[in-house]
């Protein structure tokens, strides 16, 4: 998503510099890469294909479909199956691809019956055209409803430090083991331009006493807030797969390292 222009319309102010943060993202390890059709439109999977084509073994290009997008900062859901068809068909062509390893319905239409947009997904993976099938902003209900149709490989649903509200969900997911995409993982701005303490309390929108705690782990760790974030969500569960978005080649290096922070008992328990 941030390999786009502003308002996610449009190519990027630095072309040159997304497409080597992509390569940058492999080179480190990265073997989920998470876009849509509707960022840019169709831009990030144009650089994603740019940047990487032709794959190397083992990774997961996954792709969302299920908004048209009018302007910038503009955002309608239009799940009807034509469109979805439309959308998985323009895909395949961008990412150079037979078949979509992951492909995840943007939203679920309210204007759609379910049984049209899951029969839809049911009918692309057994022509194989769609191998794992995800969903985004779906609650328990819904994940079962879906289930009827074909196996939920993954949920993709805000999550983090700050904004738990889809906590039923994540049990749910680590219960079943289903992958869970945590999107918008760290509720921060700039860290190269924002404060520890402010950046721990933009994260967790909550009191100084916990913003206090981000920032007194990320000390003792010498990591930055956004880093404790991450590693946080990965120890939540072993079905977490944050996606932290960016376009900046030290930014994925920041991300990626957090991977190797290990956080104490103590400190799981200072961030509940």
């Amino acid at each position: 998503m941030r390999v786009t222009g502003s308002g996610v319309w449009g190519p990027p102010e630095n072309r040159t510099e997304a497409l080597a943060t992509l390569r940058r993202a492999v080179d480190l390890g990265v073997n989920l890469i998470d876009t849509a059709e509707s960022y840019g439109p169709y831009v990030s999977e144009e650089l994603i294909a740019e940047a990487l084509f032709p794959y190397p073994a083992g990774l997961v290009i996954a792709t969302k479909s299920g908004y048209d997008r009018p302007g910038p900062d503009r955002w309608e859901v239009n799940c009807r199956p034509e469109r979805l068809r439309k959308g998985l068909e323009g895909s395949l062509r961008r990412l150079r691809l037979d078949r979509i390893d992951l492909f995840q319905l943007h939203r679920i239409d309210p204007n759609v019956p379910e049984d049209d947009q899951f029969g839809f997904l049911q009918r692309a993976q057994r022509e194989g055209k769609i191998r794992h099938i995800g969903l985004s902003e779906a609650t328990v209900e819904q994940i079962e409803r879906a289930g009827k149709f074909f196996p939920v490989a993954s949920v993709q649903n805000r999550y983090n430090l700050a904004d738990r509200a889809w906590e039923t969900e994540v049990e749910y997911c680590h219960r079943q083991g289903i992958g869970f995409i945590p999107w918008y993982p760290l509720q921060a701005g700039d860290v190269a331009k924002t404060g520890v303490r402010a950046l721990a309390r933009s994260m967790l929108g909550r009191s100084d006493g916990k913003s206090a705690a981000v920032a007194k782990i990320a000390r003792r760790h010498g990591a930055t807030p956004a880093q404790i974030a991450l590693a946080w969500l990965l120890a939540r569960s072993p079905v977490m797969l944050p996606i932290p978005g960016t376009s900046n080649v030290r930014h994925v290096e920041e991300n990626v390292a957090a991977a190797d922070i290990t956080l104490s008992r103590d400190d799981i328990q200072a961030l509940e």
